[in-house]
């Protein structure tokens, strides 16, 4: 393995076949387990968030990046192990999407970032999560892209940013998210028609 594939910056080639719809779920694995307390955490990051004066306070604020950041940990995990499996590649997506919109939470109810870009996140991690369940369901496939994945980092960071009261550099960070975000989100929406199309012998209308 080259390390540019170790750290997630080569993603060429398909999917690991354990990842792939027909795999079994395989849940006992050490980047499962990263993912299980990055989702235990978030209910201990609202509780201190929304129990502060601010939403500023220092605590809340550390365990919110370190949810953020073990992202990227799970991920270097399945590659030097090699535990690759269908629950993570559920349970990964759907654990970022519970941290942003749990971040969101905190940074509307104190005012933090303007309310009508933070709706357009949760807009769209809405329609992520159950559009991806739908589209899964009818046989799609969808795969990370570019755009996507480096939507993350602009958007974790705005509400970081945010909780450490850097009111500035969260709103052109979550300028950036919002952009680079929709752009993927379109382009799965795009690639899910595509496969469906395809799947049901119909020509796609996507272009």
């Amino acid at each position: 393995m080259t390390a540019r594939r170790l750290f997630g910056l080569d993603r060429s080639g398909p999917p690991p076949r354990a990842t792939l719809e027909d795999a079994p779920w395989n849940v006992w694995t050490i980047p499962n387990a990263i993912g299980f307390v990055r989702a235990l955490l978030i209910p201990v990051f609202l509780v201190l968030a929304l129990g502060s004066e601010s939403g500023t306070d220092a605590l809340p604020a550390i365990i919110f990046a370190v949810i953020g950041w073990s992202d990227y940990l799970d991920g270097f995990a399945a590659r030097i192990t090699g535990q690759y499996s269908r629950f993570g590649a559920l349970l990964d997506p759907i654990v970022d999407r519970m941290l942003v919109i749990s971040g969101v939470v905190v940074v509307w109810n104190f005012e933090l970032l303007p309310r009508w870009a933070l709706a357009l996140v949760v807009a769209r991690e809405v329609l992520m999560l159950f559009g991806g369940r739908y589209a899964l369901k009818r046989g799609a496939t969808l795969r990370i892209n570019w755009p996507g994945r480096l939507a993350v980092g602009p958007t974790m960071g705005a509400i970081f940013f945010a909780l450490v009261d850097l009111h500035w550099l969260a709103v052109a960070s979550l300028v950036l998210g919002l952009g680079l975000g929709w752009t993927a989100t379109v382009l799965y929406i795009r690639e899910a028609r595509r496969q469906i199309a395809a799947r049901n012998g119909a020509p796609s209308s996507s272009g």
